[in-house]
């Protein structure tokens, strides 16, 4: 077994640089990751179908499978889209704990090694490791109570670059914010982009006040922390993807044609124009395109 190298890291933490042990990188691409969606099983085939024609795409062959370590059954399939992807699951049977809380699958490498590094660097396995149908897989909890699925195939996927990389949106209070971007921040890797400690409230649904916002990047693709009092109007803090597009208004307007349903207009949020949509199933997801000035 090759010896792990410890290196000094620096993950910014509001003013003050972090040090922090450095693990291997076990992130393969941000092509490869997806948002967990569950929706119900009468809903699947339209929320598959909704969700390609509104970012463009293709749906992976669906079928019914036991994904989960105990008795169950559910549709599952994916959609592979320019903008980001999907693994959509419609339950046929009750869905076992703790499947359903997972936000994300983050394939890695090696799925012994990226677990070893993710307890490392603070996170707590909410299951411990088992066999699916194509590999293997685990869930994770990061501090502030923040579950991801890795995952580790047995023959190697091959997908094409993201012509757009979506974000992970975490929403935190001061309390866990700055556990979790330490412990994010070593396991994965991951750069500061920016740092905003006094962003507008207005962004978030709360006008007059402020927020902090953390924008990520890393080999698992982009994240946005979002730290808050919490005090959220919905359906802020539902959504856990945002997904950058060059023209937001095209890609509501194919979204309202497949069935997709508003929920915050078009409104400018630092430098972007972001909108906040529910697929059929209930999925809802932040859309956002660069401003233009």
């Amino acid at each position: 077994m090759k010896k792990t190298m410890f290196l000094a890291a620096v993950v910014l933490l509001g003013t003050t640089p972090v040090t922090a042990q450095k693990t291997p990188d076990f992130a393969v691409g941000p092509q490869y990751d997806t948002t967990h969606v569950y929706v119900p099983q009468d809903q699947y085939d339209a929320f598959m179908h909704s969700f390609v024609a509104t970012f463009g795409g293709s749906l992976s062959k669906q079928g019914e499978f036991q994904v989960t370590p105990t008795p169950s059954k559910t549709k599952s399939q994916l959609a592979l889209t320019p903008a980001g992807s999907v693994s959509a699951f419609g339950f046929l049977t009750p869905i076992p704990y703790p499947f359903g809380q997972e936000r994300t699958g983050y394939l890695v490498t090696d799925m012994d090694k990226a677990v070893a590094a993710a307890v490392k660097h603070g996170a707590v396995r909410v299951i411990t490791t088992f066999p699916d149908p194509i590999g293997r897989d685990v869930v994770v909890q990061w501090p502030g109570g923040i579950n991801m699925q890795l995952y580790w195939h047995t023959t190697k996927p091959n997908y094409a670059p993201l012509a757009t990389v979506p974000e992970n949106r975490v929403y935190l209070t001061a309390d866990a914010a700055g556990a979790f971007l330490k412990s994010w921040g070593g396991y994965a890797h991951a750069r500061v982009l920016s740092d905003d400690k006094a962003a507008d409230g207005a962004d978030i649904g709360q006008p007059g006040k402020t927020y902090r916002r953390v924008r990520l990047t890393s080999g698992y693709g982009d994240m946005m922390v979002i730290v808050s009092d919490g005090q959220l109007p919905w359906p802020y803090g539902r959504e856990v993807t945002g997904y950058k597009v060059t023209n937001l208004q095209a890609t509501l307007a194919k979204a309202s044609a497949a069935g997709v349903e508003t929920l915050v207009s078009p409104h400018v949020a630092g430098d972007r124009q972001s909108a906040m949509v529910r697929f059929p199933g209930g999925y809802i997801a932040e859309i956002h395109s660069p401003v233009i000035y």
